[in-house]
């Protein structure tokens, strides 16, 4: 006699607080997990970059370079190197374990709101308000860009890079692919300015938030749009959204003080996290586990799914 198969169990989500750390570098503007989630990059408005093991609630170094607020940063692959970019128009290559700067790039014309590095570190990616993209080869000392994405018709807000694509968000309503391995751009169009953009984990689909309080899910190939998810707000702010470890539902940062999580093939709201009274400037979603970061004014908080303990975990 053959028993049925038991349903499989709902995925936990990280609603649970286990650290706050308040950063000591004025209003922290991104958080950003690491290659394998051990450790965090904080980018701050008193120009400061900070390096957490945020599991711990422990600094472990500051880098001082730029000169404006930091407005987001990217570890390397081995975690040799970070990326960051800020208000001074410059990105920045350093060395991990020395502080110290390694190269300035400049070129951009505007605040540089957004940097990745490409899959080896060879190349850091920039997106700014000037409405490019920009390209610094990480190896050599030419002090131009190798390469420059001019098909936005307003600022960028956001990018992502992967072995063969970059994916970018921009203020004209446009997503915008580009297939490094056949030379084409393919262009999404939203409407509403973009704040943030995300691949799925499967890289089958990508996700873009945008000032009209809308989260929408779109198939990368063709386009079309695989769903919609509303609830949060977001109006005025610049704010991050992504999807969790396993691509079981979205996230998104809220002006409301939450963070929002939703059934990503249902599209119902499935969780509203409380996090603080100003807005939820920026989220960092771990790549393996069932944890992610977030961001309101100075301080940063941790979450862990309910059942998570200290004990369990070593």
């Amino acid at each position: 006699m053959a028993f049925p198969a038991p349903l499989p169990q709902k995925p936990e989500l990280p609603g649970k607080l286990i650290q706050t750390i308040e950063c000591k570098q004025g209003a922290v503007r991104a958080v950003r997990f690491n290659v394998d989630g051990n450790y965090c990059l904080t980018c701050g408005s008193d120009k400061s970059l900070k390096l957490w093991n945020p599991h711990k609630g422990i600094l472990l170094k500051t880098y001082s370079g730029h000169g404006y607020e930091v407005l987001d940063a990217a570890g390397s692959f081995d975690n040799s190197q970070l990326c960051s970019c800020g208000s001074d128009k410059t990105v920045v290559l350093w060395d991990v374990s020395k502080g110290q700067v390694i190269r300035k790039f400049r070129g951009h014309a505007g605040k540089v709101n957004c940097v990745q590095f490409n899959e080896e570190a060879t190349v850091i990616l920039s997106g700014s308000i000037d409405s490019t993209i920009r390209c610094w080869d990480c190896r050599s000392r030419r002090p131009d860009p190798i390469q420059i994405m001019d098909e936005a018709k307003d600022g960028i807000s956001s990018i992502k890079v992967t072995d063969h694509e970059i994916l970018s968000g921009s203020v004209d309503g446009q997503i915008r692919r580009y297939d490094l391995r056949t030379g084409e751009m393919c262009a999404d169009y939203v409407g509403s300015p973009i704040t943030c953009v995300s691949f799925s984990k499967d890289g089958q689909c990508s996700l873009a938030a945008s000032l009209d309080s809308t989260l929408r899910l779109l198939d990368k190939d063709t386009g079309e749009l695989l769903g919609e998810y509303t609830g949060h707000k977001n109006h005025d702010y610049k704010l991050d959204c992504c999807l969790t470890e396993k691509d079981t539902h979205v996230v998104a940062c809220s002006e409301d003080g939450k963070v929002y999580f939703w059934d990503l093939v249902e599209g119902s709201l499935t969780l509203s996290l409380a996090v603080g009274k100003g807005v939820v400037q920026s989220l960092s979603y771990h790549p393996t586990e069932t944890c992610m970061l977030t961001a309101t004014e100075g301080s940063i908080q941790l979450w862990r799914e309910a059942s998570y303990s200290e004990e369990t975990a070593d």
